[in-house]
């Protein structure tokens, strides 16, 4: 067993062909920031990469530009808090991957902030069904083409916060979702690793770069499923500094900025890579190291 290990790791080593070369996998939240970047970073190492998100445009633009730069992908759009998707989502995978799927990353999401005593039931409902019970239900879905015993390797990522870490003022549905993501993927660990060897992390991002940290004077902003629009982005007036000082602004990232997406959709790269293959069960921090 250790030994066809180690035959399967060579030949995922195998360049130019690249580390995920034959596999499949969905990423969730894919039509733009570190979903796209991801899905990127995946199709160059040969994966066959399925986009979701629930924005159509943006998710075919992410799929045609892999295709045009000579990777392989499609773009499967929808609503993860859509029953009917999922199940759709995983049906057209396994189609496009000629039956299989070794890949899941489940970082589709956002935040609707709010203090305490002001966080409406609905607030609350929404951030923990679209973090927690959706990747769930994603993952009870593709069971059956990870529950297999074919050799292949087979990786899921959640995709979890700082904030599920430590917690965050004003963000108690979003700490709250985050840490469950931790739990969630620990149990993915222990029931389906002894058997099928499928390992399951988590990758908890800092300061990264995309619209949940941008100013929220830009104006970024979703719409729930019943149309209600959710303003994205960090109020200006709860920065460290000012614009412009940025030394200060990062004060307490030791490496004095905050992370890209490419530098995000790189950790999860390399959580799916063959290099990761005797790491199951942990949450890795990408946080530029802020809270060491």
């Amino acid at each position: 067993m250790a030994s066809q290990r180690v035959e399967q790791i060579a030949a995922h080593l195998n360049y130019p062909k690249g580390m995920l070369n034959g596999s499949v996998a969905i990423i969730t939240g894919s039509g733009q920031g570190i979903g796209a970047e991801t899905a990127r970073l995946f199709a160059k190492e040969g994966a066959k990469v399925v986009v979701s998100d629930i924005d159509a445009k943006k998710s075919q633009s992410v799929a045609d530009e892999i295709n045009k730069a000579g990777g392989q992908a499609t773009s499967i759009p929808g609503d993860m808090l859509d029953d009917k998707y999922i199940a759709d989502l995983v049906k057209k995978t396994a189609e496009f991957g000629n039956g299989k799927i070794h890949i899941i990353v489940n970082n589709a999401g956002y935040t609707w902030d709010g203090v305490i005593h002001k966080t409406t039931d609905k607030q609350w409902d929404t951030i923990i069904a679209l973090h927690n019970t959706a990747p769930f239900k994603l993952v009870r879905a593709a069971a059956p083409y990870f529950r297999v015993k074919d050799g292949e390797p087979r990786s899921i990522v959640n995709v979890s916060s700082t904030s599920g870490l430590h917690g965050n003022a004003g963000q108690a549905n979003y700490a709250l979702a985050k840490a469950g993501v931790t739990g969630l993927t620990k149990t993915i660990a222990k029931e389906w690793g002894p058997q099928f060897g499928v390992r399951a992390n988590t990758v908890a991002f800092g300061h990264i770069m995309t619209r949940l940290t941008a100013a929220k004077e830009e104006g970024a902003f979703v719409l729930t499923p019943d149309g209600e629009k959710v303003a994205l982005g960090i109020p200006q007036a709860q920065r460290a500094a000012k614009k412009g000082d940025e030394a200060a602004a990062y004060k307490d990232i030791p490496l004095g900025r905050p992370g890209t997406a490419t530098e995000a959709a790189a950790a999860v790269l390399a959580m799916v890579s063959p290099l990761f293959s005797y790491i199951t069960g942990q949450t890795i921090s990408v946080t530029g190291g802020r809270n060491i």
